[in-house]
Protein backbone atom coordinates (compact mmCIF):
# COMPACT_ATOMS: atom_id res chain seq x y z
CA UNK A 1 0.00 0.00 0.00
CA UNK A 2 1.45 3.39 -1.03
CA UNK A 3 2.28 5.79 1.76
CA UNK A 4 0.92 9.30 1.27
CA UNK A 5 3.55 12.00 1.59
CA UNK A 6 2.47 15.25 3.27
CA UNK A 7 4.68 17.03 0.76
CA UNK A 8 3.03 15.67 -2.39
CA UNK A 9 0.35 18.38 -2.24
CA UNK A 10 2.43 21.15 -0.66
CA UNK A 11 1.43 24.72 -1.50
CA UNK A 12 5.00 26.00 -1.18
CA UNK A 13 7.40 26.79 -3.96
CA UNK A 14 10.95 26.16 -2.73
CA UNK A 15 14.01 27.91 -4.09
CA UNK A 16 17.61 26.99 -3.35
CA UNK A 17 20.43 29.48 -3.65
CA UNK A 18 23.46 27.26 -4.04
CA UNK A 19 23.38 23.59 -5.00
CA UNK A 20 26.73 22.36 -3.81
CA UNK A 21 26.99 19.19 -1.76
CA UNK A 22 24.53 20.29 0.94
CA UNK A 23 22.16 21.95 -1.52
CA UNK A 24 21.97 18.74 -3.53
CA UNK A 25 21.26 16.75 -0.37
CA UNK A 26 18.33 19.04 0.41
CA UNK A 27 16.90 18.72 -3.10
CA UNK A 28 17.31 14.96 -2.89
CA UNK A 29 15.41 14.92 0.41
CA UNK A 30 12.57 16.97 -1.05
CA UNK A 31 12.30 14.81 -4.17
CA UNK A 32 12.48 11.55 -2.22
CA UNK A 33 9.61 12.77 -0.02
CA UNK A 34 7.53 13.30 -3.19
CA UNK A 35 7.62 17.06 -3.03
CA UNK A 36 6.52 18.23 -6.52
CA UNK A 37 9.59 18.71 -8.70
CA UNK A 38 7.80 21.51 -10.55
CA UNK A 39 7.83 23.50 -7.29
CA UNK A 40 11.61 23.33 -6.83
CA UNK A 41 13.83 25.96 -8.43
CA UNK A 42 17.48 26.81 -7.87
CA UNK A 43 20.31 29.12 -8.83
CA UNK A 44 23.88 27.99 -9.37
CA UNK A 45 26.92 29.90 -10.66
CA UNK A 46 28.50 26.86 -12.33
CA UNK A 47 26.70 26.01 -15.57
CA UNK A 48 27.86 22.37 -15.62
CA UNK A 49 26.69 21.84 -12.04
CA UNK A 50 23.32 23.43 -12.82
CA UNK A 51 22.81 21.08 -15.77
CA UNK A 52 23.75 18.11 -13.60
CA UNK A 53 21.25 18.98 -10.85
CA UNK A 54 18.43 19.74 -13.30
CA UNK A 55 18.94 16.44 -15.12
CA UNK A 56 19.27 14.38 -11.94
CA UNK A 57 16.33 15.75 -9.95
CA UNK A 58 14.03 17.53 -12.39
CA UNK A 59 14.38 20.83 -10.55
CA UNK A 60 14.51 23.98 -12.66
CA UNK A 61 17.33 26.50 -12.82
CA UNK A 62 16.16 30.14 -12.83
CA UNK A 63 17.67 33.58 -12.46
CA UNK A 64 18.17 34.81 -8.90
CA UNK A 65 15.57 37.58 -9.18
CA UNK A 66 12.91 35.15 -10.42
CA UNK A 67 13.68 32.67 -7.66
CA UNK A 68 13.37 35.33 -4.99
CA UNK A 69 10.12 36.76 -6.37
CA UNK A 70 8.36 33.43 -6.86
CA UNK A 71 9.57 31.24 -3.95
CA UNK A 72 7.68 30.92 -0.67
CA UNK A 73 10.62 29.21 1.03
CA UNK A 74 14.18 30.15 0.10
CA UNK A 75 17.05 27.95 1.26
CA UNK A 76 20.27 29.94 1.63
CA UNK A 77 22.94 27.27 1.14
CA UNK A 78 25.91 29.62 0.90
CA UNK A 79 29.17 30.28 2.72
CA UNK A 80 28.92 32.60 5.75
CA UNK A 81 31.23 35.14 4.16
CA UNK A 82 28.95 35.38 1.10
CA UNK A 83 25.70 35.86 3.01
CA UNK A 84 25.73 39.65 3.54
CA UNK A 85 26.28 40.41 -0.15
CA UNK A 86 23.61 37.90 -1.16
CA UNK A 87 21.04 39.39 1.21
CA UNK A 88 21.79 42.86 -0.14
CA UNK A 89 21.09 41.68 -3.67
CA UNK A 90 17.80 39.90 -2.92
CA UNK A 91 16.16 42.06 -0.25
CA UNK A 92 14.28 44.28 -2.71
CA UNK A 93 12.65 41.29 -4.44
CA UNK A 94 11.49 39.38 -1.35
CA UNK A 95 7.76 39.23 -0.86
CA UNK A 96 6.11 39.77 2.50
CA UNK A 97 5.50 36.40 4.13
CA UNK A 98 8.46 34.73 2.44
CA UNK A 99 10.64 32.45 4.54
CA UNK A 100 14.44 32.43 4.44
CA UNK A 101 16.10 29.27 5.77
CA UNK A 102 19.79 29.88 6.39
CA UNK A 103 22.41 27.11 6.43
CA UNK A 104 25.29 29.58 6.85
CA UNK A 105 27.34 28.65 9.92
CA UNK A 106 27.54 31.27 12.64
CA UNK A 107 25.11 33.75 11.11
CA UNK A 108 22.28 34.73 13.47
CA UNK A 109 18.69 35.20 12.38
CA UNK A 110 18.98 38.85 13.46
CA UNK A 111 21.90 39.29 11.02
CA UNK A 112 19.56 38.24 8.22
CA UNK A 113 16.44 40.06 9.41
CA UNK A 114 18.31 43.37 9.67
CA UNK A 115 19.26 43.09 6.00
CA UNK A 116 15.93 42.00 4.51
CA UNK A 117 13.51 44.14 6.46
CA UNK A 118 10.20 43.38 8.19
CA UNK A 119 7.70 40.77 7.11
CA UNK A 120 10.23 38.13 6.05
CA UNK A 121 10.56 35.05 8.23
CA UNK A 122 13.97 33.58 9.07
CA UNK A 123 14.94 30.13 10.33
CA UNK A 124 18.53 29.21 11.12
CA UNK A 125 19.68 25.63 10.54
CA UNK A 126 22.87 23.81 11.47
CA UNK A 127 23.00 20.54 9.49
CA UNK A 128 25.87 18.10 9.07
CA UNK A 129 27.32 16.10 6.21
CA UNK A 130 25.56 12.75 6.91
CA UNK A 131 22.54 14.62 5.54
CA UNK A 132 23.95 13.46 2.18
CA UNK A 133 22.97 9.86 2.94
CA UNK A 134 19.73 10.58 4.80
CA UNK A 135 21.33 10.22 8.24
CA UNK A 136 21.94 13.86 9.05
CA UNK A 137 21.42 15.80 12.25
CA UNK A 138 19.90 19.26 11.98
CA UNK A 139 19.13 21.81 14.68
CA UNK A 140 16.72 24.60 13.78
CA UNK A 141 16.02 27.94 15.45
CA UNK A 142 13.09 30.05 14.27
CA UNK A 143 13.68 33.79 14.24
CA UNK A 144 11.35 36.69 13.60
CA UNK A 145 8.09 36.56 11.61
CA UNK A 146 7.98 32.76 11.39
CA UNK A 147 4.68 30.89 11.59
CA UNK A 148 4.13 27.50 13.20
CA UNK A 149 3.20 26.15 9.78
CA UNK A 150 6.54 27.25 8.36
CA UNK A 151 8.47 25.69 11.25
CA UNK A 152 6.59 22.44 10.72
CA UNK A 153 7.34 22.44 7.00
CA UNK A 154 11.08 23.01 7.52
CA UNK A 155 11.27 20.43 10.31
CA UNK A 156 9.46 17.80 8.27
CA UNK A 157 11.45 18.26 5.10
CA UNK A 158 14.75 18.18 7.01
CA UNK A 159 13.54 14.99 8.69
CA UNK A 160 13.61 13.35 5.26
CA UNK A 161 17.41 13.71 5.49
CA UNK A 162 17.85 12.55 9.10
CA UNK A 163 16.85 13.80 12.54
CA UNK A 164 15.80 17.31 13.58
CA UNK A 165 15.60 19.16 16.87
CA UNK A 166 14.43 22.70 17.60
CA UNK A 167 16.68 24.69 19.94
CA UNK A 168 17.09 28.17 21.33
CA UNK A 169 19.26 30.12 18.91
CA UNK A 170 21.81 30.98 21.60
CA UNK A 171 22.77 27.27 21.56
CA UNK A 172 23.47 27.12 17.82
CA UNK A 173 27.20 27.69 18.28
CA UNK A 174 27.32 24.71 20.67
CA UNK A 175 25.44 22.61 18.09
CA UNK A 176 27.98 23.67 15.47
CA UNK A 177 30.77 22.44 17.74
CA UNK A 178 29.04 19.11 18.42
CA UNK A 179 27.03 17.82 15.47
CA UNK A 180 27.98 20.34 12.78
CA UNK A 181 31.73 19.74 13.03
CA UNK A 182 31.36 16.38 14.78
CA UNK A 183 31.63 14.16 11.68
CA UNK A 184 35.14 15.50 11.07
CA UNK A 185 36.20 14.56 14.62
CA UNK A 186 34.83 11.08 14.01
CA UNK A 187 36.61 10.73 10.65
CA UNK A 188 39.89 11.95 12.17
CA UNK A 189 39.62 9.36 14.93
CA UNK A 190 38.94 6.57 12.41
CA UNK A 191 41.91 7.72 10.32
CA UNK A 192 44.18 7.28 13.32
CA UNK A 193 42.69 3.87 14.24
CA UNK A 194 43.42 2.65 10.71
CA UNK A 195 46.97 4.03 10.78
CA UNK A 196 47.60 2.35 14.13
CA UNK A 197 46.21 -0.95 12.83
CA UNK A 198 48.67 -0.80 9.95
CA UNK A 199 51.53 -0.08 12.34
CA UNK A 200 50.50 -3.18 14.29
CA UNK A 201 50.86 -5.34 11.17
CA UNK A 202 47.46 -5.27 9.46
CA UNK A 203 47.14 -4.32 5.81
CA UNK A 204 45.47 -0.98 5.09
CA UNK A 205 42.47 -2.81 3.63
CA UNK A 206 42.14 -5.09 6.64
CA UNK A 207 42.49 -2.21 9.11
CA UNK A 208 39.91 -0.15 7.20
CA UNK A 209 37.36 -2.98 7.13
CA UNK A 210 37.85 -3.71 10.82
CA UNK A 211 37.65 -0.05 11.82
CA UNK A 212 34.57 0.82 9.77
CA UNK A 213 32.52 -2.18 10.85
CA UNK A 214 33.52 -1.67 14.48
CA UNK A 215 32.35 1.93 14.35
CA UNK A 216 29.13 1.08 12.45
CA UNK A 217 28.26 -1.67 14.91
CA UNK A 218 29.08 0.46 17.93
CA UNK A 219 26.96 3.36 16.67
CA UNK A 220 24.05 0.98 16.05
CA UNK A 221 24.37 -0.42 19.57
CA UNK A 222 24.32 3.09 20.98
CA UNK A 223 21.18 3.96 19.02
CA UNK A 224 19.30 0.68 19.44
CA UNK A 225 20.24 -0.69 22.85
CA UNK A 226 18.72 2.10 24.91
CA UNK A 227 21.90 2.11 27.02
CA UNK A 228 24.14 5.10 27.60
CA UNK A 229 27.60 5.42 26.10
CA UNK A 230 28.99 5.09 29.61
CA UNK A 231 27.21 1.78 30.21
CA UNK A 232 28.24 0.35 26.85
CA UNK A 233 31.86 1.36 27.46
CA UNK A 234 31.82 -0.25 30.88
CA UNK A 235 30.29 -3.46 29.47
CA UNK A 236 33.23 -3.99 27.12
CA UNK A 237 35.92 -3.02 29.64
CA UNK A 238 37.08 -5.93 31.78
CA UNK A 239 39.26 -5.03 34.79
CA UNK A 240 42.94 -5.19 33.85
CA UNK A 241 42.02 -6.32 30.34
CA UNK A 242 43.08 -5.10 26.91
CA UNK A 243 40.37 -2.44 26.64
CA UNK A 244 41.20 -1.11 30.08
CA UNK A 245 44.85 -0.77 29.05
CA UNK A 246 43.90 1.26 25.98
CA UNK A 247 41.42 3.46 27.85
CA UNK A 248 44.06 4.22 30.50
CA UNK A 249 46.23 5.73 27.77
CA UNK A 250 43.30 7.94 26.71
CA UNK A 251 42.72 8.94 30.32
CA UNK A 252 46.40 9.68 30.98
CA UNK A 253 46.44 11.88 27.88
CA UNK A 254 43.37 13.79 29.16
CA UNK A 255 41.15 12.80 26.24
CA UNK A 256 38.18 14.52 27.84
CA UNK A 257 40.08 17.78 28.11
CA UNK A 258 41.29 17.51 24.52
CA UNK A 259 37.73 17.04 23.25
CA UNK A 260 36.45 19.90 25.40
CA UNK A 261 39.16 22.23 24.08
CA UNK A 262 38.45 21.20 20.48
CA UNK A 263 34.71 21.76 20.79
CA UNK A 264 35.24 25.08 22.56
CA UNK A 265 37.51 26.18 19.69
CA UNK A 266 34.81 25.25 17.18
CA UNK A 267 32.16 27.08 19.25
CA UNK A 268 34.35 30.19 19.47
CA UNK A 269 34.99 30.18 15.73
CA UNK A 270 31.26 29.92 15.08
CA UNK A 271 30.73 32.99 17.26
CA UNK A 272 33.43 34.86 15.34
CA UNK A 273 31.56 34.19 12.09
CA UNK A 274 28.42 35.92 13.41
Amino acid sequence: MAVHSPFSSSKYQVGLIGVGVMGEALISGLVSSRFPKAQIVFTEKRADRAREIAAKYGAREVELAELVKTSDVILLVVKPQDLAALLGSISKDLSKGALLVSFAAGKATSFISERVGPGVGVIRVMPNTPTLIGLGMAAISPGANVTNEQVTFVSEFLATCGKVIEIDEKLQDAVTALSGSGPAYFFAFVEEIIKSGVRLGLSHEEATTLAIQTIVGSAAMLEQSGKSATTLRENVTSPNGTTAAALKVFSDANLGEIIAKAMTAARDRSQELA
